[in-house]
């Protein structure tokens, strides 16, 4: 197994990204955003940041790197994709999800920990997690507010597409608990065919005991079973 971690100007957690898939035996790589293959990998990470500067709108010119038309051709194929934070933005932008990350409604930039809860533990990015259980994380965002129309966001949950979804700590449904003003406090979402997931929160940064949550690795470890049972 060989993982994809993009790169590009303005990433800032290329190196917790692949720190966490490399604890779990995700065989990750560098991909610059410049570079033009995907040939040799089994999976894509899109990790966070602030690529380009976030200029235009969070993503805008990432998704026109040389890179994402490989991304979007690796995708169609049924490659996993994650994207994380900035990356969830990206994807959006490409096209490979639904919506937009819109503007915090608190018009702040939010950096804390947050409770998620597992809206959907069947899939790829969530297999070792159980149903409905709460998860803490933390978020560092001003562009996080999920927004898509009430078509679309139907869809989301008819389909049970929304994998993850901001909670209070016990894992009940609590407005006041949801940091940026998403839609329907989506948190993480997945496109139809499962194989792309974009979330807000940072897995990444939840892996070891001494971030103080280790809820995050359960992403990695999921992927990673999926895609050699025999590592994981």
């Amino acid at each position: 197994m060989r993982t994809a971690v993009l790169t590009f100007p303005g990433s800032n957690c290329d190196y917790d990204v692949y720190q966490a898939l490399k604890s779990v035996g995700g065989n990750p790589e560098f991909i610059w955003h410049r570079d033009t293959t995907l040939d040799t990998m089994d999976a894509v990470v899109l990790p966070g940041g602030f690529s380009y500067g976030d200029y235009l709108r969070a993503g805008a010119i990432a998704r026109m790197s040389p890179i994402m038309e490989q991304v979007v051709t690796f995708a169609a194929g049924g490659g996993p994709v994650l994207g994380i934070c900035n990356g969830f933005q990206i994807l959006c932008e490409a096209g490979l999800l639904p919506g937009a990350l819109t503007r915090n409604d608190t018009l702040k930039f939010e950096s804390r920990d947050v409770w998620i809860r597992v809206e959907n533990a069947d899939t790829i990015f969530s297999g070792d997690y159980g149903q409905g259980q709460a998860l803490r994380m933390p978020i560092a965002h001003a562009e996080g507010n999920y927004y898509a129309d009430q078509e679309t966001l139907d869809s989301l949950e008819s389909g049970s597409r929304i994998v993850f979804r901001y909670c209070d700590p016990s894992g009940g449904d609590d407005e006041g608990w949801n940091p940026n003003g998403s839609a329907h406090s989506i948190a993480g979402i997945r496109n139809e065919a499962g194989n792309v997931l974009g979330m807000m929160p940072h897995p990444e940064r939840a892996v070891e005991e001494v971030l103080g949550s280790v809820d995050g690795l359960g992403v990695f470890t999921s992927l990673v079973r999926q895609l050699n049972p025999a590592v994981a």
